[in-house]
């Protein structure tokens, strides 16, 4: 019930400033699906800046962790990209196309990157075909695992959602591990893409 909230207030959101228009001229394009390329010119921003920042850090600095207990830089990269795959084939409805093969597992750079770069556009064709109408249609939950039910006999099943949850909640997780990515990037004396002149 709160994420159809939180889709209609977004759907308010975005509209009001177009009702604040005056009506459009005979002839011009009305614009469509604000929400969703809304929610598309968002992902489109974050996957660019993560690519820049796993493009720009060295090879030898992928294994860098600032502390021993978390994730070094290019398990947060394989992190973020195995996250997308598992975002989009839900919003999808389809199995995840990366399954069983762990991105944030790998250690060359280049392994990794391929898997960023194929995880983004595997998400952008998501974004891309999305529209309002399908972002507020409802979305069963995923199957718990196999023996989660007699384990946790007495938990409520998961509600159904509608899929702007899963699109919102993939680019809040890609900004909230970008936060995290220009930590790495500052402490080893360089400039996050987000901070670069504008050109």
């Amino acid at each position: 019930m709160k994420a159809v909230l939180l889709v209609v207030l977004c759907a308010f959101a975005f509209a009001l400033p177009a009702a604040a228009q005056p009506p459009a001229q005979a002839g011009a394009a009305v614009t469509t699906d604000l929400v969703s390329k809304t929610l598309k010119s968002s992902f489109d921003t974050i996957a660019r800046y993560i690519a820049a920042s796993a493009e720009k850090m060295p090879e030898a600095k992928f294994g860098f962790k600032p502390t021993p207990e978390v994730m070094s830089f290019g398990e947060l990269v394989g992190h973020v990209a195995d996250t997308h795959f598992s975002y989009c084939a839900r919003i999808q409805g389809e199995k995840n196309p990366n399954d069983g093969h762990s991105i944030q597992k790998m250690t060359a750079k280049g392994d990794v990157v391929k898997g960023l770069t194929d995880s983004i556009a595997y998400c952008a064709a998501v974004y891309a075909g999305m529209t309002d109408a399908k972002a507020v249609e409802m979305l069963a939950p995923p199957a718990p695992p196999a023996g989660a039910a007699a384990a946790a006999p007495t938990t409520p099943p998961p509600a159904p959602s509608p899929r702007a949850r899963l699109l919102i909640g993939n680019v809040t997780h890609d900004w909230e591990h970008y936060g995290n990515l220009v930590t790495y990037l500052r402490i080893n004396g360089l400039v996050p893409p987000s901070s670069e002149p504008r050109k």
